[in-house]
């Protein structure tokens, strides 16, 4: 039996500590550690709830929205406020693009050297490589002399001793399975996508006025005026600006991820067997279509129990709750309860080991991350969980007709959806689903700026005074990680207590005080390790949930040191 350490897990957002008992070639056992502590659940605490949105977006700086947007839909829901329809469309669209811009980053920048071996791409044949890239699409960035130029790039990269991005890697590992005209053609993608990322992501900057942490939230709606005849607003001009980029991350979703990764899965197929772990999904549901109390979504939400997708269960957020069994936190109830986010508490103590230490002390507190479980059981949430509930729900219906199509092209069965693989391809999937739809609010915000409707807020519920005395609102999200939920108690005007249980804490967090392992950990049991001392086969499984331990916790120092003052005027 080896133990493995891989701490840190390096291409993720945060510092994530993975330990594993190797036995006989495979992971038997494993543990999964966020080493970093939570602080803006009571940073918020006392704070006017119309400013949560600004200082719960500073939880990651790379899932930039997505902690705003379930901040505001927590204090609308708390105090009665309903965003007008421009608000509702403009959402839609920040949001469906920080999903596809997210996907794209996570598997050619975070995951896909995982798979992909850089140095075997300096011996590729660039006209082999032309011929390649040409067979699975017609991206015009496809010729032999533009493979050539790339290849010579990266061997004078390499040459000058310079890595960069591409050191601390374990290149020449058996596990490495393309050949090289194949990894050649995922280097220049992976150098594309950097540039693609930039540009598309402006659509956040024309409506948010930057990115990361957009400036135009409000709880109410939206900051950003609406008015074809006005220039300091969103005008036809935007929409020009906004179908241009649409159209632009379209082309490159269809022509180059999605063929990627349909010509990278076939040379892994056993993946679609291994990774699996936790076989419950969740999904909130997201992108509301209208704008009723239960609104239409075009996302949809639901729970699957055991993979069982003849059965689609509502979410009854009631049954949400977090043990600190196995995390560095005390309850007042005691730690072998768990307690709802509403009724949630963060009491950090910090148990050990002392750093620098060679082992967690998995038999007791080992993780800053929470247990999450629903239902008494745990979920996995992301990209695959929306999928599943999406294909079993049969809506939208282009999702069963990409899912159904991938896995005729790959020869595969609907099981191998549930895998390392799988989520890698459900990630693709969500990616093409989420680019076609935006041009469908683009132009519902076209249309109504045809119709003269200008609304942005719901002023009335501006005024504290206008507030519930006590009262307690939830704004969930489906972030690119998953299931996010936001949980508020606002009495007097201020803000009592909040609670954040994130995608990463659903599918990081340690056990519970079952026993149960989070879905990090059920992955890796039976993962394959070649070489314990260069563990790639965990890495990869672990970045196939694209880890996000930033948004899971905020900095601690173990020794109580001082780290920074903050004054508050």
């Amino acid at each position: 039996m080896t133990h493995v350490v891989v701490d840190p897990v390096t291409r993720i957002e945060g510092h994530l500590r993975i330990e594993a008992e190797v036995d006989g070639g495979a992971v038997k056992e494993a543990w999964s550690s966020c080493t970093m502590f939570r602080g803006i659940e009571l940073i918020l605490e006392g704070r006017d709830p119309r400013d949560a949105w600004a200082f719960a977006q500073r939880i990651c700086g790379v899932c930039t929205t997505v902690h705003a947007i379930a901040s505001i839909r927590a204090v609308e829901h708390a105090i009665g406020a309903v965003p007008p329809p421009n608000a509702r469309i403009l959402r839609n669209l920040i949001i469906a693009a920080q999903n596809v811009q997210d996907h794209v980053v996570h598997f050619y920048h975070l995951q896909a050297l995982d798979w992909v071996d850089i140095v075997s791409a300096l011996s590729a044949d660039p006209a082999k490589t032309s011929s390649l890239a040409q067979s699975i699409s017609d991206w015009p960035l496809s010729s032999a002399r533009y493979f050539a130029g790339v290849r010579d790039r990266v061997k004078a990269f390499v040459e000058r001793g310079q890595l960069g991005i591409f050191a601390n890697a374990y290149w020449g590992h058996s596990a490495y399975r393309l050949p090289p005209e194949a990894n050649l053609m995922a280097v220049a993608h992976y150098l594309e996508a950097l540039d693609w990322q930039r540009r598309f992501i402006k659509i956040h900057a024309i409506l948010g006025g930057k990115n990361p942490h957009l400036q135009s939230f409000l709880v109410g709606g939206m900051a950003t005026p609406v008015d074809p005849d006005a220039q300091a607003s969103l005008n036809m001009g935007t929409i020009a600006a906004l179908r241009k980029l649409v159209a632009e991350g379209l082309d490159f979703v269809t022509r180059v991820y999605i063929p990627d990764v349909l010509a990278i899965a076939p040379f892994y197929k056993d993946w679609f067997a291994i990774g699996a772990g936790v076989t419950n999904f969740m999904s909130y549901g997201d992108f509301p279509l209208d704008d009723n109390p239960q609104p239409e979504l075009y996302i949809p939400a639901g729970i699957i129990r055991n993979q069982d997708l003849a059965h689609i269960e509502p979410v009854d957020q009631a049954k949400i709750v977090e043990f600190v069994t196995h995390s560095w936190y005390d309850y007042s109830v005691g730690d072998g309860e768990g307690l709802n986010p509403y009724k949630g508490e963060t009491h950090p103590n910090y148990t050990g080991p002392k750093p620098p230490y060679d082992r967690l002390h998995t038999d007791q507190k080992y993780s800053w991350l929470k247990s999450p479980r629903y239902d008494g059981v745990p979920m996995q949430v992301g990209p695959l969980a929306r999928m599943l509930v999406a294909y079993a729900s049969g809506r939208p219906a282009r999702v069963k007709e990409l899912v159904d199509k991938a896995l005729t092209q790959l020869g595969a069965p609907a099981t191998a959806l549930f895998s390392t693989l799988g989520r890698i391809a459900a990630r693709a999937i969500e990616s093409q689903v989420l680019v076609e739809s935006m041009g469908m609010y683009v132009e519902a915000l076209a249309e109504n700026m045809a119709r003269r409707d200008y609304r942005i807020q719901d002023t009335s519920r501006w005024d504290p005074g206008s507030w519930p005395k006590d009262c307690f609102g939830a704004g969930f999200h489906e972030a690119p990680r998953g299931s996010l939920g936001h949980w508020v108690h606002i009495k007097d005007g201020r803000i009592a207590k909040y609670q954040c249980v994130v995608p990463s804490t659903w599918n990081a967090g340690p056990r519970d005080a079952k026993g149960q392992s989070g879905p990090y950990e059920a992955a890796l049991v039976g993962t394959p390790v070649a070489k314990p001392e260069q563990p790639l086969e965990i890495l990869r499984t672990v970045h196939s949930f694209d880890p996000c331990m930033a948004c899971g916790v905020h900095v601690v120092d173990a020794t109580r040191r001082e780290l920074a003052r903050v004054r508050v005027s």
